[in-house]
């Protein structure tokens, strides 16, 4: 795969760590040129540095942010040829989660992809061509027990990219849905129980999720599954839903059991 992504333009958000900072680095071993994007601005110069990409922190889930953002790399790359939708919160709970956790939640996970879309489509558009890969979560094929903000808003964005793609794809857009399970990254380290129990035993680290990443961008597949098992789960719950349902809640009994509830 080597040379298949040289020269071309790119930005990542939420790139000062784990899976955003592995496709940075990805994107950039390939002969890309990075834009890295992160909250974290010390995080998101590190990152720069070291793959010789160009530091744009900020919020990309703001409306303010991201035009700041897509406007700052346009701008120092002359254009953006693929975007990746990396930035998201793990927003933990149920529905009693909050009304601010929900809003976070949807902001950044959902939100931050229309508005990106909404920026970027008039010049892919215009150009016939252009990318958006989305960070989705196997979350968004299946569901996070523990974490209804996080599960339903990943549902949106898997939706979202969906609609990208069936809508502008005979007009060059391409779009892809990363979709793994456990990753080694902080965001794991902050799901509890429920993410040892469902997550961590087969938990892969960021930088085999880039590679497969770049594999399934450059072979122009939509669905990207660093982990093979989640087709599966996604037929079954597809094929037998009630089947399904029993055995998530099987998991959720054994996550209740673990923490010492009744």
């Amino acid at each position: 795969m080597t040379g298949t992504f040289a020269g071309q333009r790119v930005v990542v958000t939420g790139a000062g760590h784990g899976i955003g900072a592995a496709l940075a680095e990805a994107y950039a071993a390939e002969g890309a040129r990075v834009v890295v994007n992160d909250l974290d601005a010390d995080a998101a110069h590190r990152v720069a540095a070291r793959i010789g990409g160009l530091a744009a922190p900020g919020d990309a889930a703001s409306t303010e942010g991201v035009t700041e953002l897509i406007a700052f790399a346009r701008t120092e790359l002359g254009a953006i040829d693929t975007y990746c939708a990396n930035a998201g919160v793990a927003t933990g709970g149920g529905a009693d989660a909050g009304p601010a956790a929900w809003a976070t939640a949807w902001d950044v996970n959902v939100m931050s992809h229309v508005r990106a879309a909404e920026l970027l489509l008039p010049d892919w558009l215009e150009r016939g061509e252009g990318r958006f890969l989305a960070t989705v979560s196997a979350a968004g094929l299946l569901t996070m027990l523990g974490a209804a903000p996080y599960a339903v808003t990943k549902h949106g964005a898997l939706a979202f990219a969906e609609w990208l793609s069936a809508t502008y794809r005979h007009r060059g857009v391409r779009v892809h849905a990363l979709c793994p399970q456990g990753v080694r990254t902080r965001m794991l380290a902050g799901t509890g129980t429920a993410g040892d129990v469902l997550l961590a035993p087969t938990a892969l680290e960021p930088e085999e999720v880039a590679r497969e990443a770049l594999r399934a961008v450059a072979a122009e597949e939509f669905l990207i599954l660093p982990h093979a098992e989640v087709a599966a789960y996604y037929v079954a719950r597809a094929s037998t839903p009630d089947r399904w349902l029993d055995g998530m809640n099987r998991l959720q009994q054994a996550i209740e059991q673990k923490d010492g509830k009744r």
